[in-house]
């Protein structure tokens, strides 16, 4: 049994590879079609979407590297001549979707693996060699466009399927030719050499580009459908700001942020009556972004946007020491509990440099009900809050 191609027929390796692929690529898509689909209302269940979806992000990085190494393999292999050089245009569409499919065989587990290192902890990839791709950044916008990408070139590459299946059938049952058995059992089959010709790859590269294209262009500027918070009236006005929390999400510490948020500022470097002043922080909880499971996030089970859109935090801005707290209540989702937050402070002229964080505790706000251990959702979430501000005139 040869190992190695030759103008008639596929080798040993080639074959093998197909195959295997065929099976891990098949498996891949289901996985993910289930995991996309199972709910996520309780831990169990969520522990078990994750499951699936690990499964289908570990076997997504196993196809990554098979492509490699059988895209090289090909390189460095002669092509099997067509049976049917005399139909051009049957010759050119199977070439255009084999094309199709070993751009598909890069693309699609890139494009996922890419979007899995840009988001933060949900349904890690099952091996030991770390989460992240380099020189990926964790951002919610760069996952987001990736996922995109993989949904997009996933679609792509079942069509791609389908027509390279059809294909395959047609020559079985109505030509009645050896095209199968090439590459079943390795039959040789045709005449003359193989020629590689550029012109499919480039439509099939034009086909992706065209899709990628189309995607992005479609692609909304921002899922939030909540308008803007209107600018506050404040003694100070925050400049530049960022208003951050983490949890452990399936043993995993994640990042979430809250981009559209407002704050009205009295604060007089001497107290009176003890107080430096007080502070009105109010968050738009619709803008929240939480990496892959940042719709969950916001549903019923955890801050309900849709019900309870902001969340609003009042206190008095007291003395610490050499530093301050903001001592006041935290209303979220309709609870409103007690909150301190210490802050260090730094100004300098009119413009005041702060950093704070506390914790707290999801379930004093009913969050998460459903996951009453910290197997999948931790309790303890960290707030963290840092802006600069400037002296109102």
């Amino acid at each position: 049994m040869a190992l190695t191609n030759t103008p008639q027929s596929y080798g040993a390796v080639e074959r093998t590879l197909h195959w295997l692929m065929a099976l891990a690529i098949l498996t891949a898509i289901t996985l993910g079609l289930i995991a996309r689909r199972l709910p996520f209302d309780t831990a169990e269940a969520l522990a078990g979407k994750a499951w699936v979806f690990s499964l289908h992000k570990s076997l997504g990085v196993a196809l990554l590297v098979l492509a490699l190494i059988r895209i090289l393999w090909a390189a460095l292999q002669p092509r099997p001549v067509p049976l049917h050089p005399q139909r051009r245009l049957e010759t050119a569409a199977a070439a255009l979707v084999h094309g199709a499919l070993y751009l598909s065989l890069i693309s699609v587990p890139l494009a996922g693996w890419i979007e899995h290192s840009a988001a933060t902890g949900f349904a890690p990839i099952l091996w030991p060699f770390g989460q992240s791709l380099p020189f990926v950044p964790k951002s919610a916008t760069l996952a987001e466009t990736a996922g995109l990408l993989h949904r997009t070139f996933a679609w792509i590459m079942i069509g791609a399927i389908a027509l390279h299946v059809a294909g395959a059938l047609k020559h079985a049952l109505v030509d009645r030719d050896d095209t199968l058995a090439r590459m079943t059992r390795g039959k040789a089959a045709g005449r003359g050499a193989g020629a590689r010709h550029r012109g499919p790859a480039l439509a099939a590269l034009a086909i992706y580009a065209i899709a990628a294209g189309g995607a992005l262009a479609l692609m909304p500027a921002g899922k939030s459908a909540a308008p803007a918070l209107a600018p506050v009236a404040s003694g100070w006005q925050v400049t530049d700001g960022a208003l951050t929390f983490t949890l452990r999400q399936m043993g995993s510490e994640v990042e979430g942020r809250f981009p559209d948020w407002t704050a009205a500022i009295r604060f007089d470097q001497t107290p009176v009556e003890g107080r430096h002043g007080e502070v009105t922080v109010t968050i738009a909880t619709e803008t929240l972004t939480l990496g892959s499971v940042s719709e969950q996030a916001k549903a019923p089970e955890f801050f309900d946007s849709a019900a309870h859109p902001t969340a609003t935090f009042t206190a008095d801005i007291l003395p610490e020491g050499a530093d301050y707290v903001a001592r006041g209540r935290l209303t979220l989702r309709g609870v409103e509990v007690p909150v301190a937050l210490p802050f260090r402070l730094v100004i300098e002229g009119d413009v005041a440099r702060m950093e704070g964080a506390l914790q707290l505790d999801r379930r004093d706000f009913g969050m998460g009900k459903s996951y009453p251990d910290e197997a999948s959702v931790g309790h303890a979430v960290g707030v963290k809050v840092v802006l600069t501000a400037q002296r109102a005139d």
